[in-house]
């Protein structure tokens, strides 16, 4: 390629147009954001079916499905450092095939190759939003940014809801839980060869992009040494736990258990809570974007998580309609995504792809590290009983608790909004 063609594949900071050379690959990109989040949240509904293959309990089942948090954090970083030094088409395609190859290993159906698949999903899911923003941000125009990185997730968490909803009855009814890995790890494949295909060759001449293989970490110590990463990646990383802990892995426990309702009826209502991603994170983008402001829609859409998820733990049974809440949670969950646009904002462009992986690793290394320490925390309020009604409230108390601490990180974000700035 030449050297003409590369420069016009870099995309400055101030580009107003669309390249669709990127925003076609964006688009493949977010399809495989939605399958990856159609195997985050699958295990969710087949618990069951887990317990018996594996012989162990739901908590072990729970401890084995988050370990795809662990690879998922630590590969945020790698991922980062390696888009900004080789570009997209050379590294998101690979990603896809580990989670592919994950897949299938999870669907043999032993422990040990379902604790090695669940490991590359995780590894090769980190290229999902990373490199999905990354190439949102080489495709549409800054201003169009925000929205962007919210429709991003909402093609996720589509996923995540159809991980619940569409996958309880397809594994009771046409497809065994063993085949749904299996083809899920086919219709990946197909996705890495259509990523691989529409992602432009070029990508930003950058200093990232130069030097030592590690000096490929270098714009990690820019990012990492500004303070403000910090804030969003803690604040994103609260804001994801009532649904990467509370919703995909112990939403259908909670009803069950917890609420006393049907299988089918908890699936629905669990599925709730990302099918409001699907309208709170373009709608909060979009406000976002529309005020010129970050912070205000931020903590507007945490204070509606707060209330909403209070009402699911602590309202009487009947007194709110069996869905609105869940829904209204998933909304307001939207604003978990504005910090991933505010980090890119206060960071240099140079280093856009490991900001992404800076506050990726972040975020989830909160799920990695307290997904486990949630589950014991159920194990001993149940005390060897039962996890009741009760049990999940007190435990639920400690998700609300994070709400209300991300809001209050958010207070101490910068504004990055182009009103805000203007006014700074």
């Amino acid at each position: 390629m030449s050297s003409k063609v590369a420069n016009n594949a870099s995309i400055p900071s101030d580009r107003e147009h669309l390249h669709i050379g990127f925003v076609i690959a964006w688009l493949f990109c977010a399809a495989f954001y939605f399958m990856q989040y159609v195997l985050r949240s699958a295990p969710g509904v087949m618990v069951p079916e887990l317990s018996t293959a594996f012989a162990r309990d739901a908590l072990g089942v729970g401890t084995l499905v988050g370990l795809y948090y662990y690879t998922y954090a630590l590969f945020s970083i790698v991922c980062g450092a390696l888009l900004d030094r080789l570009g997209a088409k050379a590294v998101i395609p690979a990603g896809i095939v580990l989670v592919a190859v994950g897949a299938a290993l999870f669907g043999i159906g032993s422990v040990e190759a379902a604790q090695v698949g669940r490991l590359l999903q995780g590894a090769g899911s980190a290229c999902g939003f990373i490199g999905a923003v990354y190439l949102a941000t080489h495709g549409f125009p800054p201003r169009s940014l925000a929205t962007a990185v919210g429709f991003t997730q909402c093609f996720g968490m589509l996923g995540g809801s159809a991980g619940q909803f569409a996958v309880a009855p397809l594994i009771h009814g046409l497809l065994t839980w063993q085949q749904f890995w299996r083809l899920s790890g086919l219709l990946i494949l197909l996705i890495a060869v259509l990523v691989f295909i529409a992602t432009p060759a070029a990508h930003d001449d950058t200093p990232a992009g130069q030097g030592s293989w590690m000096k490929m970490f270098a714009p990690y110590k820019q990012v990492l040494s500004n303070p403000q990463s910090y804030l969003c990646g803690f604040c994103a990383g609260l804001l994801f736990l009532p649904t990467t802990i509370g919703d995909m892995i112990w939403g259908i426990p909670f009803l069950r258990n917890g609420l006393d309702v049907s299988y089918a009826e908890a699936v629905n209502r669990a599925s709730m809570v990302p099918l409001g991603w699907v309208i709170g994170c373009p709608l909060l983008g979009y406000l976002s974007d529309r005020l010129g402001r970050r912070k205000p829609v931020l903590i507007g859409g945490a204070l509606l998580m707060l209330v909403s998820a209070a009402g699911i733990f602590y309202l009487p049974v009947g007194v709110a309609p069996r869905y609105v809440l869940g829904l209204l949670l998933g909304i307001g969950s939207g604003a978990a995504m504005l910090p991933y646009t505010v980090i890119k904002e206060v960071n240099p462009d140079n280093v856009k792809g490991s900001a992404s992986g800076a506050i990726n690793f972040l975020v989830f290394t909160f799920s990695a590290l307290l997904t486990p320490v949630y589950g014991k925390l159920l194990g001993h309020l149940a005390n060897g009983g039962a996890m009741n009604l009760p049990v999940f409230r007190t435990a639920g108390s400690y998700l609300l608790g994070g709400i209300v601490l991300a809001m209050v990180l958010a207070m101490f974000m910068r504004e990055t909004g182009p009103r805000g700035r203007v006014n700074a």
